[in-house]
């Protein structure tokens, strides 16, 4: 009986991660296909928001953050509460990385400036145990995780997020030690244009 059971196990494993993928497969199409909200937002208001939600979370775990936001930041099109999910689930992956850090400062740092297209850009930085080039495109896969409990979508849908609102969002290794994670977004061009005109 027990072998019966264990040779099918594998039968039921992959009908299950058949739908999980299935499961994926929707929320990103919904998300790609979906016309999201396009709401002129403060990108550094966003940031400071989701912020202020997490302290405590760095505090509890001993994690120095800090933020370093762009003063002259163009406003930007997106769907905020899309937006603040995907600043959310990149600062609770830091703060998770950073859990079994020991023997150097955790350290959390979280900034904007305007990228090269006018847009703006959001790093966030930790000192963790870091990513390897090889490595970064595959976390955005769904179901590829390096977490012992993870199961690898955030990353996926994050990407699928930022994507649909014109932008792009990437990983590689910090400079020191951990990972920088960074996402860019297009800017609102009609206020951007309001505050052209205002100006001539």
């Amino acid at each position: 009986m027990h072998f019966a059971a264990s040779r099918h196990a594998p039968r039921r494993l992959f009908n299950y991660g058949g739908r999980a993928s299935e499961v994926i497969d929707r929320l990103r199409s919904l998300v790609m296909q979906h016309t999201p909200r396009r709401d002129s937002i403060d990108l550094n208001e966003a940031i400071l928001e989701v912020i202020a939600q997490t302290r405590d979370e760095a505090r509890v775990n001993e994690i120095s953050l800090t933020s370093s936001l762009a003063g002259d930041l163009p406003r930007v099109e997106d769907d905020r509460v899309q937006l603040q999910q995907v600043i959310l689930n990149l600062i609770v992956n830091a703060i998770g990385a950073m859990g079994a850090v020991s023997g150097q400062p955790r350290e959390l740092r979280i900034a904007s400036a305007q990228d090269d297209a006018g847009g703006g850009r959001v790093e966030v930085r930790d000192s963790g145990p870091g990513i390897e080039s090889s490595q970064a495109e595959r976390l955005f896969e769904a179901f590829y995780t390096t977490k012992a409990k993870g199961i690898g979508i955030g990353l996926s849908i994050s990407r699928s997020i930022i994507e649909a609102h014109g932008g792009r969002l990437w990983a590689g290794p910090n400079a020191r030690h951990g990972a920088v994670f960074q996402f860019s977004l297009p800017v609102d061009k009609a206020s951007s244009y309001l505050a052209y005109a205002g100006g001539s």
